[in-house]
């Protein structure tokens, strides 16, 4: 998946209840899903539609996420995540989670903008 600044890149479904979510998804869209390790520990589970990646799974059920309310949160590729964390918090993004390093994947920060939607960064691993 090639990745241009700017350009929404990645969805992500942020779910109490994985299982349901891949029933749901499974039945309605006809996803199929695979299972990679997540930061942190646990499960990540990508949402396929044959062979085309088109989003993923991540559990919120632990009590790290008391709060965060069920969603689909988008992901925007940017050049340089780093350099634009600080461009985004001086125009009035909070950072709610600061930029980590998922191998293969990219570096990842989740932000608040100033009108409180959450979006994900990042800086795909090419």
């Amino acid at each position: 998946m090639a990745a241009s600044h700017g350009k929404f890149y990645w969805n992500e479904l942020m779910t109490r209840d994985v299982e349901k979510a891949k029933k749901f998804y499974a039945e309605a869209m006809g996803w199929s899903f695979d299972a990679m390790p997540a930061a942190g520990g646990g499960t990540y589970w990508i949402a396929k539609m044959g062979d085309e990646p088109v989003g993923g799974l991540f559990d919120i059920s632990g009590p790290e996420y008391k709060g965060v309310p069920e969603s689909w949160i988008p992901y925007i590729a940017v050049d340089d995540v780093d350099a634009r964390v600080k461009k985004a918090t001086k125009a009035g993004a909070n950072v709610m989670k600061p930029a980590f390093d998922v191998p293969g994947v990219g570096r990842i920060v989740m932000l608040l903008e100033p009108g409180g939607a959450g979006i994900g960064w990042m800086t795909p691993a090419n």
